[in-house]
């Protein structure tokens, strides 16, 4: 993560191009976290709205009167639109993943460059901790979420480690004791690692933590159930789980057509100037009906 730019939003103008804003309409960001899709939004609208969901109870909103903020799971968003007295929208963008900012603040425990207890809740007020979920699960359950949700080949091994060391009193408490382990076990003598063997650990605990790709699945669902006929969804994603969710509910679902065939890629530019870009992909659907 750059330093220099911990909070670009990225594919912005391709995500609102995406949408196909119409000034007068009424739009939600999903994903809100520093605000910035939301503030290129405001910009594009003459008379529309803009309503912002973030889960995170840290998170500052924007003061604006086209704004309304909601601090929720974006899985919630069609009951929350309803209670707000809105039966449809323009629009609804989606930018999947963790947050620069959570990034940024070590002590949430969502990166190993920082010591910081194992916490990975987006909202900190509910659920249980990454901590917690290793205290309290069997060998084949951490196996499966780290296979499923990080992709990590050596899973069985890994789950191995951390019920060896819980066994012996000294399960990790912190994002760098985690991290050790891990490296621990996957690392090879004389073998340089282009990424942190510990990687796809966090990235797979983190999801389970949040119920990520179920809150997902469900805020595609709802967030279709929610568009005006020629509305539109943009989703943001940063890996292969939350894009094949992507793909699968934009080819499946009856009342959507995809716009994009293929995902859209961020430039060499952006990437150069924001490095959370590379991994990026978007893709966008219509309602047709």
């Amino acid at each position: 993560m750059s330093d220099s730019a911990p909070h670009t939003p990225v594919l912005l103008n391709e995500a609102l191009d995406g949408l196909a804003i119409r000034e007068q309409g009424t739009y939600v960001d999903a994903t809100f976290g520093a605000g910035g899709h939301t503030r290129a939004l405001l910009a594009r609208l003459r008379g529309g709205r803009v309503i912002a969901f973030d889960v995170d109870p840290t998170v500052e909103p924007l003061v604006d009167p086209a704004l309304v903020f909601v601090q929720a799971n974006f899985r919630d968003i069609a009951d929350e639109l309803r209670a707000r007295a809105i039966e449809r929208v323009d629009g609804v963008l989606f930018d999947f993943g963790v947050s620069s900012m959570q990034l940024d603040r070590g002590e949430r425990g969502f990166s190993f460059n920082s010591d910081a207890p194992l916490d990975m809740r987006m909202d900190q007020t509910s659920g249980r901790t990454a901590h917690e979920l290793l205290a309290e699960s069997s060998e084949t359950e951490l196996a499966d979420i780290l296979f499923f949700f990080g992709e990590e080949r050596a899973a069985r091994r890994i789950a191995r480690a951390l019920l060896r060391a819980r066994e012996q009193g000294r399960l990790p408490r912190t994002t760098v004791e985690l991290a050790r382990c891990v490296a621990g076990v996957l690392h090879r003598p004389g073998k340089r690692e282009r990424t942190h063997p510990a990687t796809r650990t966090f990235q797979a605990l983190r999801i389970a933590v949040n119920d990520e790709l179920g809150a997902i699945s469900q805020g595609l669902e709802a967030a279709t159930t929610m568009l005006a006929p020629g509305g539109r969804i943009a989703a943001i994603s940063f890996h292969s789980l939350e894009d094949r969710l992507v793909k699968h509910h934009f080819r499946d679902n009856p009342h959507l057509t995809a716009i994009t065939r293929k995902p859209l890629l961020p430039q060499d530019s952006e990437i150069q100037h924001n490095p959370r870009a590379r991994s990026a992909r978007l893709r966008v659907a219509e309602r047709n009906s």
